[in-house]
């Protein structure tokens, strides 16, 4: 499957927000976007040029897919599901981002970002109501009980990313046992529990078109 393999940094700059990619260092001095919160580019400090409404749209729903690490066609999946489901589109949107596997790996604090959430649950680290899980789409539901393997217990970045998972708020639609190492979906999230601050309003007008 298709995936990003550039600069990280490089999103955040161009998105106009911290998007938390990096994990540790996003909290720390040597983030790139604190030291230049401008587009990259040679020319981009310097220029300022009228962004249109279809520019604003395209860039929050580049801002929304890189931020869960996603490619274009399945961003479009998502949209197509969330569309056809009761409630608000755009809400619907977020909550089937926020269900997938390596997010909930990340959000429970067992990974520093999505992107190393989305390498270990591919390493079959990960197993959802007892099953081994590998597949970081994997739509995880009201009840799943997610715990890292027998075999994977040991593994540094899964502790060393639980002790630093204070950095993070804590959610109330997941409940996280640190001495099991394993977390259950209490609920489907709300709006409200999703913290980043996406304009979900603006990919519903895109798509719209």
């Amino acid at each position: 499957m298709a995936r990003y393999t550039a600069a990280n940094c490089r999103l955040c700059r161009r998105e106009g927000a911290k998007l938390f990619l990096k994990g540790r260092r996003c909290f720390t001095d040597k983030c790139a976007f604190e030291k230049r919160d401008y587009a990259p580019g040679q020319r981009s400090r310097y220029t300022r040029r009228k962004v249109s409404n279809y520019g604003v749209q395209l860039r929050e729903k580049q801002k929304v897919r890189r931020t869960y690490g996603i490619m274009e066609k399945q961003f479009r999946g998502y949209f197509a599901k969330a569309a056809k489901e009761k409630g608000i589109t755009g809400e619907n949107l977020l909550r089937f981002l926020e269900r997938r596997l390596d997010n909930i790996v990340y959000r429970l604090g067992f990974a520093p970002s999505r992107k190393a959430a989305r390498q270990i649950v591919r390493h079959g680290h990960f197993m959802v109501n007892d099953h081994k899980v590998d597949i970081p789409s994997f739509l995880v539901s009201v009840g799943d009980v997610v715990r890292v393997r027998e075999k994977s217990r040991n593994l540094a970045v899964i502790h060393d990313s639980v002790k630093d998972a204070g950095r993070r708020p804590e959610l109330t639609w997941l409940r996280l046992d640190k001495v099991k190492l394993q977390g259950e979906i209490l609920q489907l999230p709300s709006r409200e529990d999703i913290s980043m601050p996406f304009e979900e309003q603006l990919i519903v007008a895109l798509y719209s078109k």
